[in-house]
């Protein structure tokens, strides 16, 4: 198995592998300058070299150039602190030629050597002549990069309604696919207001509990089932995943919550079978 750094960049939580090649000894923390695909980027190691399966490496493996030095740290740390007024400029040369598109971030190269700003649009945008003046001004490779609703909370940073920092934004290293489907699955109001985050998208911590309802759910009765409970046969109304009791109408004038460890399947099983029974004589 090869043996990998792992690489964190300002721009994004996940996590990159990189070849620790003669600096193995790198530890959490350390700031070291790797080859990207916009070129040489300074990030900062999220993990020591440790052994990882092939095919967990996309591509080829590039290795670590160099740990990065205390000259690389102060240049760093100078172009950061230029960065929002080179997004004032950018916003100010868009707002002037009208051009539809929101910049909501620039990020210099930890060297100067290149600088991009992300920017949101209903559409495509033809900002050939922008990318120009921007050339002008900063003297400097400039890149303008368009992104989407979900990208923009994860660039901007903020805060959810939970009270804590946006996943995306803090430790969440990809997107996965939300659906309204599993909103139903928990059993939470279907509201815009409450399932949705600040993006406007449907919350991503939807996705962090579905898998255990899906098999929580497989175990239970579902509502309508007939059930035999210690006061007597009744049918499900409703059920309680987290605390794994279901409510039971046992007649007009009683409900009562069972645990599931004190149901009885019999009557479920029997009706099921009832049911196949029919569909084999169709």
């Amino acid at each position: 198995m090869p043996t990998v750094i792992g690489v964190r960049f300002r721009t994004s939580p996940k996590v990159y592998f990189f070849g620790p090649g003669e600096h193995s000894s790198l530890t959490p923390d350390d700031y070291v300058i790797v080859e990207t695909t916009r070129g040489q980027e300074a990030g900062i190691v999220a993990f020591g070299a440790c052994e990882v399966d092939a095919d967990q490496i996309p591509g080829t493996l590039k290795e670590i150039v160099r740990p990065a030095t205390a000259l690389d740290l102060t240049t760093m740390e100078r172009y950061l602190q230029r960065e929002e007024h080179a997004l004032e400029v950018c916003s100010e040369k868009v707002e002037a030629s009208g051009l539809p598109m929101k910049v909501i971030r620039a990020d210099y190269s930890y060297d100067g050597s290149h600088l991009t700003f992300y920017f949101t649009a209903d559409k495509r945008v033809d900002f050939r002549t922008l990318v120009k003046e921007l050339a002008r001004e900063f003297r400097t490779r400039i890149e303008l990069r368009q992104v989407g609703v979900r990208d923009e909370v994860k660039l901007i940073g903020g805060y959810g309604m939970c009270g804590r920092q946006h996943c995306c934004a803090s430790w969440l290293p990809e997107f996965r696919p939300i659906s309204i489907r599993m909103a139903k699955q928990q059993n939470l109001p279907l509201s815009p207001m409450e399932i949705s985050g600040v993006c406007g998208r449907l919350l991503c911590c939807l996705s962090y509990e579905n898998d255990y309802y899906a098999e929580a759910k497989r175990k239970m009765p579902r509502v309508g089932h007939t059930v035999q409970t210690p006061q007597g046969e009744g049918r499900v109304t409703s059920i309680n995943v987290i605390k794994e009791t279901v409510n039971v109408q046992i007649s007009a004038e009683t409900t009562v919550t069972v645990k599931m460890s004190e149901l009885e399947s019999e009557p479920q099983d029997a009706e099921q079978n009832t049911r196949r029974g029919r569909r084999s004589r169709k």
